[in-house]
């Protein structure tokens, strides 16, 4: 039998995804699921019998309610929809679906809008942090148009603000979950780090790549995805996330020199295909680990002056820029907090139908 329920489809920075209500959504998380990979049409490598985009990046889920904690508007679970396994993950977090969040908010009326500016602040249930959303909301609507321009996006639209608050070992425990900047592990030298999104950082070098390689050309590299993958399969534990098989984190970054003048640039698998551009939260956590000497790209990175620095990560199709402050003790190397633009769009809101199989 076919069923119906109420969302909205969205662009949120670089992804895109459908967004509900989470009082429109079964509270048992396997019938949940049901539902999502419904939609999504999932699984099928096309995705053809539902409305994802045949790719990770463009089948996923913002689940949203108004939040009960102190200071806080909405609480946000993010939900990755597998495209060609009947599986989701709400292991992970997902900044550039966040961007929507605010926007989806306030056209929900979850949060009432300001005449002018709108700020929304979100506790990320994934990792139990928070979140703080700068929306342009003149007249007291949301906004999309504007000047604001994000690589893997075309044309210009309104810029959101996004403050991440405290996500700093948020899935691992630490920023740094093993103690050290740098660890050796399966013969490479590494960089283990989480500031919102665990990741790992390996100069390209290390692995005999340029770091400028193509998209096509690393996924088509057999031995070096596999390679990657038992290293992604070993720092599990060590960044106490356990047994990493059958989960889409940490992801693997491949850093190298600026290409462009940015910070650094980079390659990541997601975990096992190639991101066409780059995580919100893994920018900031790429960017953190950069700016701190002796991890793994401190030596080549293009680091800005100041104690406020406007990093550009590269990636495959532009970069990305990351606001890192410092901690106002000059002898505390590690940043205190990170925060990005993103923008976001609605792209059609109204019923989506699924089988109820």
């Amino acid at each position: 039998m076919q069923k119906a329920i109420p969302c909205l489809l969205m662009r949120g920075g670089t992804s895109k995804g459908t967004y509900y209500l989470a009082s429109d959504l079964p509270a048992d998380p396997k019938a949940r699921d049901k539902v999502l990979l419904g939609v999504m049409g999932s699984p099928d490598k096309r995705q053809i019998d539902g409305v994802g985009g045949a790719h990770p990046l463009t089948s996923k889920v913002a689940i949203i309610k108004k939040s009960e904690r102190p200071g806080v508007d909405v609480d946000y679970l993010f939900v990755q929809v597998f495209v060609e396994e009947a599986k989701t993950s709400t292991s992970q977090n997902c900044g550039n679906i966040l961007a929507g969040v605010g926007p989806f908010a306030i056209e929900q009326g979850l949060v009432e809008a300001n005449d002018g500016e709108t700020v929304v602040t979100v506790f990320m249930e994934n990792t139990d942090s928070v979140a703080r959303q700068r929306i342009q909301t003149p007249g007291r609507k949301v906004q999309y148009h504007g000047d604001a321009a994000i690589d893997g996006v075309p044309g210009t639209h309104a810029p959101i603000m996004i403050e991440f608050l405290d996500v700093a070992g948020s899935s691992c425990g630490a920023l740094f979950p093993t103690g050290n900047f740098v660890d050796e592990v399966n013969g490479l030298n590494v960089t283990m780090v989480d500031n919102g999104m665990p990741i790992v950082m390996i100069a390209a070098p290390d692995l005999g790549l340029h770091g400028d390689e193509s998209i096509a050309e690393l996924e088509a590299n057999e031995p070096l995805k596999q390679r990657i993958e038992e290293l992604r399969l070993k720092v599990g534990p060590l960044m106490n996330l356990g047994d990493v098989k059958d989960k889409t984190v940490p992801k693997m970054f491949i850093v190298s020199p600026a290409k462009h003048g940015g910070l650094l640039n980079t390659r990541s698998f997601i975990p096992h295909r190639v991101h066409d551009a780059v995580g919100v939260l893994a920018a900031a956590s790429v960017a953190t680990a950069a700016n701190v000497p002796g991890a793994v790209g401190h030596d080549f990175a293009n680091i800005p002056a100041g104690q406020r620095r406007l990093c550009e990560v590269e990636h495959p199709t532009g970069s990305m820029g990351v606001e890192v402050v410092l901690d106002d003790d000059p002898t505390i190397n590690v940043p205190k907090s990170t925060s990005i633009m993103r923008t976001a769009r609605l792209l059609m809101a109204g019923t989506a139908y699924y089988l109820d199989k």
